[in-house]
């Protein structure tokens, strides 16, 4: 077993350039379906009451990063997986929280505000995130120097894939409402589809290796995502936020960007094993748990 563990850190994934463009085209349409729900007044509204806001985004870029290091520093689960868990604590709000977060009965303009906010933001604080707390364990310090990340390319990465898309599909909504309304289900719907159907199609392409390595990072992803749920609602309980926006924060913070994770690992780290089996996990688990959380919250009314 110890060796197999090791040969973590060096395999890497059966991907092609062909699926990374596939990926990044669905990442590319997803965020541009979610935009279409986007109204410059949802920001202007928030802006004027920002406290949760920020809150939302102390516990998105700040706390869960450092409660993933801590995570990584009482565990140390191989580097590779390390750097896998700080990737993803890095990445913006996944996809699927502004649904998930209107199931549960919680802030549902807050969330898509959140969303918006922590796209733009990420195009610095993902690569500023991955590059600090990476670099401050040795381990996961070894493979950062060993990839020469460009931050600025990451910078751009995000920004083609998230930014380019999000304003976009602002653009749309506010200069032709009607046809934001007709676009942005079928979009929605479709992008989700062909995302699962993706991540389903990779995993079948490296099913021997993931069965090999699942159990063990299963352990640690749920750990984390728990991690993550539980800072977000901390920090907002002690914040002192309404139940309403807390559970838009919780949430927020517990389902993140795997997808764009996915990108960057193949991107930029070569598709390294321990990482791709991370954020592949990330990307079901993180769907799981936030759907059981809504159906909790969703039996009660949240105070506003």
């Amino acid at each position: 077993m110890g060796n197999t563990m090791q040969d973590i850190d060096t395999i890497t994934l059966n991907f092609s350039p062909g699926s990374l463009l596939l990926l990044n085209a669905i990442l590319a349409i997803v965020m541009f379906s979610i935009a279409l729900d986007l109204k410059l007044s949802d920001f202007a509204r928030i802006l004027q009451a920002p406290k949760a806001l920020v809150v939302g985004f102390a516990a998105q870029f700040l706390l869960l990063p450092l409660l993933t290091y801590l995570m990584v520093l009482a565990l140390q689960p191989r580097p590779s997986i390390a750097l896998g868990l700080i990737l993803v604590a890095a990445c913006p709000g996944g996809n699927i929280s502004n649904f998930i977060t209107h199931r549960a009965k919680g802030n549902a303009a807050l969330s898509v505000s959140m969303t918006g906010l922590a796209t733009v933001m990420a195009t610095f604080m993902t690569p500023l995130n991955v590059g600090f707390w990476g670099t401050l364990y040795p381990p996961t310090r070894d493979i950062l120097k060993a990839t020469f990340i460009d931050p600025a390319q990451v910078a751009l990465t995000v920004g083609l894939l998230l930014v380019a898309p999000l304003i976009l599909g602002l653009f749309i909504h506010t200069r032709q409402p009607k046809l934001a309304a007709r676009l942005r289900k079928p979009l929605q719907i479709l992008s989700m589809v062909i995302f699962l159907a993706f991540i389903l199609l990779a995993l079948a392409a490296n099913w021997a290796f993931f069965m090999n390595y699942a159990a063990v990072v299963a352990g640690l992803v749920i750990m984390h995502n728990a991690l993550a749920l539980g800072g977000g609602f901390a920090l907002a309980t002690i914040c002192g936020v309404s139940s309403y926006d807390r559970r838009a924060i919780t949430i927020e913070t517990g389902i993140q960007n795997s997808g764009l994770g996915l990108v960057l690992i193949f991107g930029f780290f070569g598709g390294l094993g321990g990482m791709a089996v991370v954020a592949a996990f990330w990307g079901i688990w993180h769907a799981l748990s936030g759907l059981a959380l809504a159906f909790f919250w969703s039996r009660r009314e949240a105070l506003t």
